[in-house]
């Protein structure tokens, strides 16, 4: 019986939803200290459940995988909000004539969250390549000083991130 009542599927996710849901709010609020964003991310998480069915042998299981998917989700949460924090001083910093809408912010910050992602799935020195080439301006020569590689390598490092952040904008644009 308990396997039954750990079954996901589109059939059943309201007993699923009803078995699991004050315990995951309660999870995501005891790591974020946020009603609201717990309320939110137990939301999401069952959003994911109802896309992309999952099946579990046991309570258990569906409580260990929910454990998992909700450690990603604070931590994607948590960067997201380093990037708009960080954006928004960056903001102030300039001192615009015109203020951007927030609409524009909006856009500008999910941006910033997609590149961010793209970087994290590179290797370590490709992100830190392109980091140092288009954030920070440097040239080749300086950032293969820096990783101590050759300036070959900080141009293969390139091309790899270059064709991550072409994919990504593909995907974009469709």
């Amino acid at each position: 019986m308990e396997a039954a009542l750990a079954t996901v599927d589109t059939r059943n996710i309201n007993t699923f939803y009803q078995n699991h849901h004050s315990w995951l709010y309660q999870l995501f609020n005891r790591k974020l200290s946020n009603h609201a964003d717990a309320a939110d991310l137990a939301h999401d998480a069952f959003i994911r459940l109802i896309t992309k069915p999952k099946f579990f042998d046991s309570n258990s299981g569906a409580r260990a995988y929910l454990s998992h998917v909700a450690r990603g989700m604070c931590t994607d949460l948590w960067r997201r909000q380093q990037i708009e924090h960080a954006f928004y001083e960056a903001l102030a910093e300039c001192k615009h004539e015109d203020e951007q809408s927030p609409e524009y912010q909006h856009n500008i910050i999910q941006a910033l969250v997609q590149v961010d992602n793209m970087l994290a799935k590179l290797p370590e020195k490709v992100a830190r390549a392109f980091w140092l080439s288009q954030l920070e301006g440097k040239r080749y020569k300086d950032i293969a000083l820096e990783l101590e590689v050759s300036e070959r390598m900080v141009k293969k490092y390139m091309a790899q991130a270059m064709l991550k952040m072409a994919i990504l904008a593909a995907r974009n644009a469709e």
